[in-house]
This record gives structure tokens, sequence and C-alpha cells, in this order.
């Protein structure tokens, strides 16, 4: 009898140890999952995600071979971001990426625990993501896109030196275009600028908005907003028939009818963003630790070909500047 409990003794130790060695095995062979949760198809939102995935190339970690990347696409439809939070939630993400702020909101009502790194974001904190933008205090931190909303009122200026009325069109529930409004309002108006509001729900309500705003303005000012911006090229039609310039907040819209802006690289933010899941994954960088990173840095960017339709001139000191360390589109 003490033979045979010596025996089972000895398997169990063996069961014992081929488990735990098993399961360290398991888990050194297991590759890191990262999803993305993208608000909708946009240049802008195109190029957050392809500076996420060049950053996370650039570290060592290329989809298929030592990281498997999920990208869903919300297509603008808040059920679709629900639904596709939950579920990157349920395949045991490790970290998860909301590019613009819906996205983000989703992720951060699914999960309390999984890391979730926002970008893209203009106004965490006001958009109820963290506590503070220096002291997170919970599962999400990320990259900011709050644009240079006083360099920005001053470029306007100095290209629209006798501007005395100007119009903003935004989406009224997308909380980021909303606190740029705010703040380019406030700015404008100290300055003895009249600002005359366009808000819109949907992207259906656009072409009548700018119709109605064009005959009581002398320019438009765009802020950072993915549903106005995938409408821009009706916005450009009616615009270029009035005569009437546009000045973007982010440089992705540039290319569709932007006369000017100092605008922040979508795809730096998307580097940044990249850099904080490389610290999540390889450090084990908590986000309640890390602050929310702003980039302070703009870049002049002048689409010459918009100003000569518009009879607009740049002045020298302009394009020497854009020349230098800003780009112009021709």
């Amino acid at each position: 009898m003490k033979r045979l409990y010596g025996v089972i003794s000895i398997i169990l130790l063996f069961l014992v140890v081929a488990f735990f060695k098993e399961t360290t095995t398991s888990q050194k062979n297991k590759i890191p999952h990262v999803g993305i949760l993208q608000l909708m198809s946009h240049p802008a939102l195109d190029e957050i995600h392809r500076g996420i995935v060049d950053e996370l190339k650039a570290n060592g970690y290329e989809d298929g071979k030592n990281i498997k990347i999920k990208l869903f696409n919300g297509q603008g439809d808040q059920s679709n971001l629900n639904t596709m939070s939950n579920q990157l939630i349920q395949d045991k993400s490790d970290v998860v990426v909301g590019i613009a702020t819906p996205s983000a909101q989703a992720l951060a009502n699914a999960t309390k625990k999984t890391p979730i790194v926002l970008s893209g974001v203009t106004d965490p904190k006001g958009s109820g993501l963290v506590a503070d933008n220096q002291h997170p205090g919970n599962n999400v931190t990320g990259v900011s896109d709050q644009a240079p909303i006083k360099q920005q009122f001053e470029l306007v200026t100095q290209i629209l030196p006798k501007l005395h009325d100007i119009g903003i069109i935004y989406t009224s529930s997308d909380p980021s275009a909303t606190l740029q409004m705010k703040q380019f309002k406030k700015i404008a108006e100290k300055n003895g600028i009249k600002v005359h509001l366009a808000s819109i729900s949907s992207l259906n309500d656009l072409t009548q908005v700018t119709k109605s705003l064009i005959p009581q303005v002398q320019a438009i000012y765009i802020p950072t907003d993915n549903t106005v911006a995938s409408g821009l090229n009706n916005i450009k039609e009616l615009t270029m028939q009035a005569k009437i310039p546009v000045f973007p907040a982010a440089e992705t819209m540039m290319k569709d009818g932007g006369l000017a802006t100092i605008g922040l690289s979508q795809y730096e933010i998307g580097r940044q963003s990249g850099k904080m899941i490389v610290a999540i994954l390889k450090h084990h960088k908590a986000p309640k630790n890390t602050p929310i990173k702003f980039i302070r840095k703009g870049k002049l960017i002048l689409n010459l070909k918009q100003a000569q339709l518009l009879n607009i001139k740049f002045s020298n000191s302009l394009l020497e500047e854009a020349k230098k360390r800003g780009e112009i589109l021709k």
C-alpha cells in the first residue's frame, strides 16, 4: 500500500510539473492582441491608424508575426461602436485603442480593466474619459488632437485683415467639435469679430446649413469634426461659388477645399499613440499614471490653388514660412 501511495505521489508530482511547464510555455508563445476601434472611414482617422501601425512596426511589433492587430470600423454608427467594443473586450485584447471621441467612450463603457489608448480625442477630461488629463486615474490614457485654436484664428485674420463676420460649421453632438467652436468663438468675439454658428445633427443637414450661412459671412471656420469633414466636397462647391474661403482645423481637410490652416499631423498623433501602446505592452506602464499627451506644435499649410481661385494673395512672409517649415498645396 505504501508503494502504491508512493507511485501515485510521483504521478501527481509529474502532472503538476508538466501542467506548469505547459502553462509557462503557452504564456511565452502568446502574442499580444491589440484591438483598434475607429469611428469611421475618413482621411484624418485613417492617418491616425496608419501612424499607430507604423509605430508598432518600428518597435518590432509586426501584425501577423508577433502581434495581432484587429481593426473595427463603426462607420459613424454608435450602436456599431458599442457592439464592436464589447467584441474587442470579449476577444481578450491586451490593449484597445479608440480613434476619435465616440470610439474611446464606447470602449470606456465596455471595460474598466483593459488598458485603453485614446487617439484623436480633443478633450479627454471633458468627454468623461479621464479624471484629469495629467493624472488619468483609471485604465485610459492617450493622445489628444486639440488644435492650436489661437494660432489658427491669428492666421485667418492675417490673411483676411478686414474680416468682420465669420461662420463656424460643426456637429452639435460632437464634443470635440463643440469645444473647438466655443474656443474659436471666444477668441474671435474678443477681437471684435462677429461669429455666426451653424450646427448640424447629421450629414443630411450640411448643404442647407451651408447655404444659409454663406450670405452672412466673409469666411468659414471648420473645427476638427469628422461628420462635417466627410461632407467637405459639398461645402467646397457652395463656398467656391460665393467666393468664401474655408479655414479647417485639421490638416487632412486642406485638400478638400481648405484655404489655410495651422494643423496637427494626424499621422504624428497615431505615432505617439503607438508609443503608448508599446509602453503598455513592453514596459507594463499603467494608463492611470500616464498623462494625456498634447501635441502643441502645428504646421502651416497653404493651398495656393484655392487662393488663386478665390483671388486671395498670401503674403511673402507666409509663403516663406510655409516653404521652410510647412507645406504649400498647388
